[in-house]
């Protein structure tokens, strides 16, 4: 067993892309998500964050859990299953979605891909085969199939991303918006393009068949050679995400099935996210409960920080008063961020207290020595990292 790699002696899955992705893990920094084997890291985190936001780089999201949900009620079914209106999603458009229990406490997030009036592509991080089999329940004309491991996916990020496949042949590519979705031939099959991602930067998400996973692969290195290209991992998208203002299931959010204390679940409301809600369409699942936190209020906000100096406040608490007598929330991600050159951190703060002051206690190690300090926390409303050319229509050529 390598010692380097934690899950050597363990039987993962390998993504279609693992010939190629092995041989570029000079770390042997292997993690798991969902079965498979996935890359922690290739090199170094903060190299591999640097060629997602000055270039262009791939991230393997294969073993990301896929549905195809299809039928003439497939529409119905998942606008009862989550908070937003899927009625309003166009063909070949993707949205991004939550869905709620009973109670109104989220049991996940994802994207919906919208590939014809009567077939949906769901995309969630973790299994979601019996929430569908119970969301579909009393809809004669829908089937919902589990298509994860048939179909192979990167998400490539980057200000070259798009110079990249416009080279690639992608005829058009150019002129898909945000969340559009473009369809091509790629050998002998199709090459799905959707305009998503992960990073907050300009960004593509590539689905394939596993078959033809390498030759996909191939042809994107051989392209992107001239555009710097890499492959990044978890590491750096945690970076990426963090600064894009973006939540993680496992740090902003648990998911509600898999809880065991009351309310250590979220609600769409506590995570910021209420304007994925509507009140306005037909009945779907949490809405009683959700009706009434809106009405209420939340208990906490997630909320956006920047945090005097440069002393990340992982794992900190948060206070109403530089004496730290009065506990008000606590961070769930924090980082220094290289791009906007600031210390930030997402957190959780209770609601009645997101006019007043706050202060984070932040423990930290230096030269072998544990030290501790009070900083003052400053609420912010952006994304700390938004460019422009996220959402420029067509990109620039960088």
């Amino acid at each position: 067993m390598n010692k380097a790699d934690p899950y050597a002696g363990e039987r993962l899955l390998e993504s279609p892309f693992h010939p190629r992705q092995a041989p570029l893990n000079l770390r042997e920094a292997w993690s798991a998500w969902n079965g498979y084997r996935f890359a922690e890291c290739y090199y170094d985190a903060e190299y591999e964050y640097f060629c997602v936001r000055n270039a262009c780089a791939t991230y393997d999201i294969s073993p990301m859990q896929k549905y195809i949900i299809s039928g003439g009620d497939s529409e119905a079914m998942l606008n009862r299953m989550v908070t937003r209106d899927v009625t309003k999603l166009k063909e070949n458009r993707v949205t991004y979605v939550v869905w709620c229990n009973d109670q109104g406490r989220m049991v996940d997030d994802g994207t919906i891909f919208k590939l014809a009036s009567d077939r949906f592509m769901l995309t969630c991080g973790s299994s979601c085969v019996a929430w569908l089999k119970m969301s579909a329940f009393g809809f004669a004309d829908v089937s919902c199939e589990d298509v994860s491991d048939k179909i192979a996916a990167l998400s490539f990020q980057g200000p070259t991303t798009c110079a990249v496949l416009k080279r690639m042949g992608l005829d058009g590519i150019e002129t898909a918006k945000p969340y559009d979705i473009r369809h091509f031939p790629f050998g002998r099959g199709p090459l799905m393009v959707s305009r998503t991602g992960f990073t907050g930067d300009l960004g593509y998400e590539l689905w394939i068949d596993p078959a033809l996973a390498l030759e996909l692969w191939d042809r994107l290195y051989a392209i992107g050679a001239d555009y710097g290209i890499q492959p990044y991992g978890e590491a750096a998208t945690n970076m990426a995400r963090l600064e894009a203002g973006f939540i993680m299931p496992g740090m902003e959010f648990n998911e509600a099935l898999k809880t065991v204390h009351l309310e250590h679940d979220h609600t769409p409301f506590e995570l910021n996210l209420g304007w994925l809600v509507d009140f306005n369409k037909p009945h779907f699942n949490g809405r009683s409960a959700l009706l009434a936190e809106k009405q209420r209020g939340p208990k906490y906000v997630l909320t956006r920080l920047d945090i005097e100096g440069n002393k990340p406040a992982e794992h900190s608490w948060l206070y109403g008063n530089k004496r730290c007598t009065k506990e008000i929330g606590y961070v769930t991600s924090a980082m220094w961020s290289p791009a906007a050159k600031a210390n930030i951190a997402l957190a959780m703060i209770r609601s009645e207290h997101l006019k007043g002051e706050i202060w984070a206690f932040i423990d930290y190690a230096k030269e072998l020595r544990q030290y501790s300090k009070i900083a003052r926390c400053t609420v912010k409303d952006k994304p700390f990292w938004a460019p422009g050319r996220a959402r420029a229509t067509p990109p620039a050529d960088f």
